[in-house]
């Protein structure tokens, strides 16, 4: 699935050239049409290492081809440029670098697949999408509710409320919606309401957190230790962009639980109410992630350590 598109037409003296690009979250495309003639196409698996999409054209007519280049020129914004020999006929974004991805010395960091390897990974991206947008989905939700109400029993029972339709459309669609942790978000929004219901006093509504943690945490210990990472491990793997090895990653979320289950209490107990909710608002979230990624070269270096010894 792509999330957008460019679209760019040129008229030149060998007709109408149009250039269709899509991009998403895994890959992205493009094909340049000659008046309604298709003439070329190339598309890119982003695992397999980024590039710039590149098109040569040779019409009979011309005595020099076209080359159409199309790529980044920001993070988000794709950009075209056609030229013949040296000489630049087009370009969607005059002034912008077309190679500004090309050249980030970030994208150049990342590690890059095989192209086989790669084009696995986009094929399980597009088996597992609906179950990450209602995953994300339920999450969006609960925080829109508690910015707009105030109050995160009712944002809680709401999202819960959400979860619990999600399992009864499952019924009727034959996509995916399950299988990632919409059903383990639901069941800890409903226990997060009845928190916040059972507990009136303000710090225990604040130990909501910790308290949460350290049972995610022994979920995932149990996951991890008992059964290899068969749950929670497994769903996982549907966000990763490379295999990892599914008891390891059971593991290392449940020691995240417990770091930050630990963190939030520190931070309850010994600083102001105030301190408290900038914390859980701005700074709990990245220093999540952060671990996260930590979590997931681990993972992920397990997964490739099993692979080395099966070969041997």
């Amino acid at each position: 699935m792509a999330f957008n598109r460019l679209q760019s037409r040129v008229d030149l003296p060998e007709g109408k050239l149009t250039i269709v690009a899509r991009y998403g979250m895994s890959r992205f495309s493009s094909q340049a049409y000659l008046g309604e003639t298709l003439v070329s196409e190339d598309e890119l698996l982003f695992n397999a290492g980024y590039r710039n999409l590149e098109h040569s054209i040779s019409p009979k007519e011309a005595d020099c081809g076209l080359t159409i280049e199309v790529g980044y020129i920001n993070w988000w914004r794709l950009g075209v440029m056609v030229r013949r020999g040296e000489s630049i006929l087009y370009e969607s974004h005059p002034g912008k670098n077309i190679r500004f991805m090309a050249d980030s010395r970030l994208m150049n960091a990342i590690p890059t697949q095989d192209s086989a390897v790669a084009a696995e990974a986009a094929a399980r991206w597009e088996r597992n999408k609906y179950s990450v947008y209602a995953d994300l989905g339920l999450g969006a939700l609960f925080f829109v509710v508690g910015k707009v109400t105030g109050d995160l029993t009712t944002a809680a029972l709401i999202g819960a409320a959400a979860g619990l339709t999600l399992v009864l459309l499952q019924r009727y669609v034959r996509v995916d919606l399950l299988g990632g942790f919409a059903v383990f978000g639901t069941i800890m929004l409903l226990i997060s309401a009845g928190f916040s219901l059972a507990f009136q006093s303000e710090f225990m509504v604040q130990m909501k957190s910790t308290v949460l943690g350290l049972l995610t945490a022994t979920l995932f210990f149990g996951d991890g230790l008992l059964r290899g990472g068969k749950y929670f491990g497994e769903r996982m793997q549907r966000y990763m962009p490379s295999p990892i090895h599914t008891g390891r990653m059971a593991v290392g979320l449940g020691l995240l639980g417990v770091f930050m289950a630990g963190a939030n209490y520190l931070v309850a107990r010994f600083f102001s109410e105030d301190a408290w909710l900038t914390y859980t608002t701005f700074l709990d979230m990245p220093v999540s992630i952060a671990l996260a990624y930590a979590v997931f070269f681990w993972a992920r270096a397990g997964a490739q350590q099993g692979a080395f010894e099966a070969e041997q």
